[in-house]
C-alpha cells in the first residue's frame, strides 16, 4: 500500500512538472518611458505631471506557449499615453488618469498566434491595457545585449527603442537611483540609457521622440 502511494505521488509530481513546463513562456523584455527612470528625487519631482506620460514596452518570446498557442520567436509591444505621469516610485502610485494604448503584433504571427500575443500583452500589463484603441500588425525586431545593456526594438516605421549602458558621465547629481520602477514585472531588470524612443503612429492622438535620457529597462520574462 505504501509503495502504491509513493508511486502515485511520483506520478502526480511528474504530471504537475510536465504541465508547468508546458505552461511556461520565456523571452526578452524592453521598456522605455518619456521621463528619466534613473534619477534623483529633486529631478523626478520637477518632472512629475509634466513628463513620463508615454511609454513603450516590448516582448519577444524565446520559447513557450500562451493559451496553448506556440509563440516561439514572435513578439508584441504596447504603446501607452496617459493624462499624467505613469509609474510607481516604490512609495505611492502616480496619478496617471485615463490611459490609452495601442498593441503592436508581429506580422509573422498567424491569426491564432496574433490573438494569443494580444492576450499575453493584456495579461502582462493589466490595468495599463484596459483601453486598447487599436491593434496593428508590424514588422517586429527586438534584441537585448544584457552585458552592455544594448536594447534594440523596431516596429516598422511606427515605434523604436535604442539603448546603451548607463555611464558615469550620465549622472547629474550624487544621489541618483532607480526612482521609477518598471511598469510591469521584468525579471533581471537593469536600467539603461535611451538613445532613442519613438512613436509615430496616429491612433493615440500623440506622437513622441525622446533622445538621450535615462528612461529604459532591459530584462527578461518568465511566466
Amino acid at each position: 500500500m505504501r509503495q502504491m502511494t509513493v508511486m502515485l505521488l511520483a506520478l502526480s509530481v511528474a504530471s504537475l512538472t510536465q504541465f508547468t513546463e508546458a505552461a511556461q513562456i520565456t523571452g526578452e523584455d524592453l521598456e522605455a518611458r518619456t521621463c528619466n527612470v534613473y534619477t534623483g528625487p529633486c529631478f523626478a519631482n520637477a518632472e512629475l505631471s509634466l513628463t513620463g506620460k508615454e511609454a513603450l514596452m516590448a516582448w519577444k518570446v524565446d520559447k513557450g506557449t500562451w493559451n496553448d498557442v506556440k509563440l516561439d520567436g514572435l513578439g508584441a509591444a504596447l504603446v501607452l499615453h496617459a493624462q499624467g505621469t505613469l509609474g510607481f516610485d516604490g512609495v505611492f502610485p502616480m496619478q496617471a488618469g485615463k490611459i490609452k494604448s495601442v498593441v503592436l503584433v508581429d506580422d509573422k504571427a498567424s491569426k491564432e498566434q496574433h490573438d494569443a500575443l494580444v492576450a499575453f500583452v493584456k495579461n502582462s500589463t493589466k490595468d495599463l491595457s484596459k483601453n486598447v484603441v487599436n491593434v496593428e500588425r508590424v514588422p517586429f525586431e527586438l534584441k537585448n545585449d544584457h552585458i552592455d545593456n544594448i536594447g534594440i526594438f523596431k516596429a516598422g516605421g511606427l515605434a523604436e527603442i535604442k539603448t546603451r549602458k548607463l555611464e558615469k558621465g550620465d549622472c547629474i547629481c550624487s544621489n541618483e537611483t532607480v526612482f521609477y520602477q518598471p511598469l510591469t514585472r521584468i525579471d533581471n531588470a537593469s536600467a539603461a540609457y535611451s538613445l532613442k524612443l519613438s512613436w509615430q503612429g496616429e491612433k493615440l492622438g500623440t506622437r513622441f521622440i525622446n533622445r538621450e535620457i535615462r528612461s529604459a529597462f532591459l530584462g527578461t520574462f518568465r511566466k
